[in-house]
């Protein structure tokens, strides 16, 4: 049982080999005399393998002058033996404390910080907001965790619609996600630009109010404007502010890659297993292995099994289980031109999922290659659909006549 061997681990056992001819003799005798013995292993006829407690093995004596065995010590274990290892070694066990909280107190910083997510805004200006609230290299993980860094980051920069904060050791994430492009709702007496919702190739500009900066053939980029709401003129004081309307009809392309390994493995299980425990005591863990996994290729599964709540109290006490599972490595190669047709169908219907509705398609390319024993399937769609998204005029200056 689980608990007798946390039992044993706690007061020490040793692992003992007794030799001898009067071997039945000896474990009888031993049994009288209330010593128990368990995990009895017999090696050979005259030799057997046996645990027994550290009280045990000293009333041993007696038994073994009576029925003239020999015992042997092989391994010593349990929570006394690993303490007396310290016994004479006191500047050993003070640096290793030492290490210890000096270890433990340089993790409780934050050493880096990783900026993730951002395209069209710059890591400076996250870190500028960062750094308005303290947060840098070096900060306590306290410091951080009681700061609130998300909404901090979302007032201050308007593009980003998400950011979180993960800490990973002394390591800190911040992911943030941008604003898309996409067509706001702009009132039609709001003066407003039409801009780029991608990269593209103009096809053609149809403007109903509003004066159009690009014209067909022009490679444009995202954000770029394409018809301007502010009408400039010698004949006026002051620019005038107009609600642009039109359409921007351009070519944009859609790619869908997806690659399949050719020659590919699969596990098949053998049916054989072997298991093993841990004890979870709050942050601390005790393993319970009988030897090394004895399986080269395995899975895991684990199972864990809450088993501190005493009704009145519930302590932080559980039991993980692992189990390994052998596994064979089956080898199975796949049909190149099935495999094909497959991989060509699965990326078409990804693309028709990312592709708008008004969009139609002008043509279609699969190209295929391998590379590395792997098939890889390239779709590439090209479109034409309407670019432009409305966007309220801030600043006057710096657009062209």
């Amino acid at each position: 049982m689980l608990v007798i061997r946390i039992w044993n681990y706690f007061r020490g056992y040793v692992i003992i080999k007794i030799e001898g001819l009067t071997l039945e003799k000896f474990i009888n005798l031993a049994i009288s005399k209330n010593i128990i013995l368990w995990d009895i292993t017999r090696i050979d006829y005259t030799t057997l393998k046996a645990k027994v407690s550290i009280s045990g093995f000293k009333a041993l004596r007696d038994v073994v002058q009576k029925v003239g065995c020999r015992v042997y010590i092989l391994e010593k274990r349990g929570y006394p033996f690993f303490i007396s290892k310290f016994k004479y070694r006191k500047m050993l066990a003070i640096g290793s404390l030492l290490s210890i909280a000096l270890v433990i107190f340089m993790t409780s910083f934050i050493w880096t910080i990783d900026i993730v997510g951002n395209e069209r805004i710059k890591d400076e200006e996250i870190i500028n907001v960062l750094s308005s609230l303290n947060i840098k290299e070096g900060i306590s993980k306290k410091t951080a965790k009681n700061t609130d860094i998300t909404n901090a980051l979302l007032l201050n920069i308007q593009d980003l619609s998400f950011a979180n904060i993960e800490i990973h050791g002394t390591k800190m994430i911040v992911e943030v996600r941008e604003r898309p492009l996409t067509e706001v709702q702009v009132k039609e007496d709001t003066p407003c630009n039409i801009v780029a919702a991608k990269k593209a190739v103009i096809e053609k500009v149809v403007v109903k109010s509003g004066k159009a900066l690009v014209t067909k053939g022009e490679v444009v980029k995202e954000g770029q404007i394409l018809i301007t709401g502010i009408i400039k003129d010698e004949r006026l004081l002051s620019p005038l502010l107009v609600h642009s309307e039109g359409i921007v009809l351009a070519r944009t392309s859609y790619t869908e890659t997806i690659e399949e390994p050719i020659v590919k493995f699969i596990n098949e299980e053998t049916g054989k297993v072997f298991t093993t425990r841990e004890i979870i005591f709050g942050n601390k863990r005790i393993q319970l292995m009988n030897g090394e996994i004895p399986f080269k290729n395995y899975i895991e599964e684990k199972k864990t099994k809450e088993i501190g709540n005493l009704g009145i109290i519930k302590l932080p006490l559980s039991v993980i289980e692992h189990k390994y599972k052998e596994v064979e490595k089956i080898r199975i190669e796949q049909d190149i031109e099935a495999l094909k047709k497959i991989t060509s169908v699965k990326a078409t219907q990804q693309l028709m999922e990312k592709i708008p509705k008004n969009a139609s398609v002008i043509s279609k390319d699969i190209r295929h290659r391998i590379e590395d024993n792997a098939l890889i399937t390239e779709v590439i769609f090209e479109v034409t659909e309407d670019i432009g998204i409305k966007e309220k005029i801030t600043n006057t200056d710096n657009q062209e006549d």
